[in-house]
């Protein structure tokens, strides 16, 4: 079994507040696709990043997941891919992690 995390910025590259219709959209994607999410969204969780040299950059995020049996690498891809076109990002994480239910 699998956790897939989806890290989703409030904000675009120019600091715009993204429409809620993206997080939405995303609900239904995933939600139709795997049966079901768990969304963190009540406070944002705080993303710093800092490139050698230059000041840290700071994001709001969300965060959503989902449990999965195989992980479909290129699915995957593809809609990393598709939300970094709707959220008008140069990257969205999306990372998997292995775990075992209890």
């Amino acid at each position: 079994m699998h956790l897939v995390q989806l890290l989703l910025p409030l904000y675009d590259n120019d600091g715009i507040a993204l429409p809620q219709e993206n997080f939405r959209r995303v609900r239904r994607d995933l939600t139709e696709t795997f049966g079901g999410l768990t969304a963190f969204t009540r406070a944002p969780a705080e993303g710093l990043w800092k490139q050698v040299g230059e000041p840290a950059n700071r994001d709001e995020i969300v965060i959503f997941e989902v449990m999965v049996p195989e992980i479909d690498e290129g699915w995957w891809r593809d809609y990393r891919r598709e939300l970094e076109r709707r959220f008008r990002q140069e990257s969205i994480v999306i990372r998997a992690h292995t775990v075992q239910l209890l």
